[in-house]
């Protein structure tokens, strides 16, 4: 009953103060002429967004630190060595994220890092975590018992750490593409990890999670349709990363996939995009990712978001099970 009236106080928490952040903000990133430019590639109606404010990851990114934090000053929540490097990412994460969009911003068009550059960086970050995952006496096998996998990775966890946190930040930051579309899609999928953190014992991710999904409602409050800001790669990256982290911390890597089936496919549509065009000399889709499809075909744009949110609530609960059942 403890540990339940704590989530839920976790998430009104994170919800409140983002909602607060948020209200101050954005304010603050119109008058700095913060805002998005829109790829001449999507679809005209995206056109007329052209100018609402970026970096409105911080939105969620600085209320979940700032009330850890507070947490952890008070000795509410223990400052495990696992928290220590989901905290680790989050921030990295939403550094690079920070730099690629301050970069857009100052060149005026839609182009930050390189793809070097941004490889680098993760690839830095990915170093240090399996160096404090390793000191921590993490285990470097893939194991799912129900599947009756063990695979023992040794030093190729570390490359498997940085596939994940590479591949999880970018396919968050491919679904960002319509209001609301990511940060629904990652409070539902943090839902699950924080339910399934809680249940298998580890309880100080398990409420930052919840902290974080009480954060990412808050933003939802201004990022849903019509958005009056987006959260950039600030955002879409540290999420990302942060969803990929857990899964490696607490063992669920096979659930991630499950539970972020949704970003996979949006990440897939764009790599079979590729292949088809360069193949048959001819699109597959419409256009991607594949949540552009879906709008080319005459969908709108708040249909294709609930669709895929509920899609996404799916795979969440069969998360949970599957992840809690292993």
């Amino acid at each position: 009953m403890y540990l339940l009236t704590k989530s839920i106080l976790a998430i009104m928490v994170g919800f409140i103060s983002s909602v607060v952040l948020g209200f101050l903000l954005i304010p603050l990133l119109k008058r700095m002429h913060m805002g998005q430019k829109i790829s001449s590639y999507v679809s005209s109606r995206h056109q007329v967004k052209e100018g609402t404010p970026t970096f409105g990851g911080l939105i969620f990114i600085l209320p979940t630190l700032l009330v850890v934090g507070f947490l952890l000053l008070t000795h509410k929540m223990d400052f495990s060595e696992d928290l220590q490097i989901v905290l680790f990412v989050f921030i990295s994460y939403a550094f690079i994220g920070f730099l690629d969009d301050y970069l857009s911003h100052r060149h005026g068009k839609n182009e930050g890092l390189t793809e070097v550059q941004k490889i680098l960086l993760q690839l830095i970050v990915a170093i240090v975590v399996f160096y404090l995952y390793i000191k921590n006496g993490g285990q470097t096998s893939l194991v799912v018992a129900t599947l009756g996998i063990n695979i023992e990775m040794k030093w190729l966890y570390g490359i498997f750490i940085l596939f994940i946190l590479v591949g999880s930040s970018n396919a968050v930051n491919l679904t960002d593409g319509l209001d609301g579309l990511a940060g629904g899609l990652s409070a539902i999928a943090f839902i699950a990890f924080g339910l399934i953190s809680l249940m298998v014992g580890y309880v100080d991710m398990g409420i930052f999670t919840l902290i974080l999904v009480g954060a990412l409602v808050g933003f939802l409050f201004y990022n849903a349709y019509p958005a009056k800001v987006f959260m950039g790669d600030t955002g879409s990256l540290a999420l990302g990363a942060t969803m990929g982290v857990i899964a490696i911390l607490t063992h669920r890597e096979v659930t991630l996939l499950i539970v972020a089936l949704v970003f996979v496919i949006e990440t897939l549509s764009v790599i079979i995009q590729v292949i088809w065009v360069k193949c048959f000399n001819r699109r597959l889709f419409l256009m991607t990712p594949i949540h552009h499809h879906f709008e080319k075909l005459g969908m709108p744009e708040v249909d294709i978001v609930r669709m895929f949110w509920l899609a996404g609530l799916i795979l969440a609960m069969a998360g949970i099970i599957f992840g809690v059942w292993i």
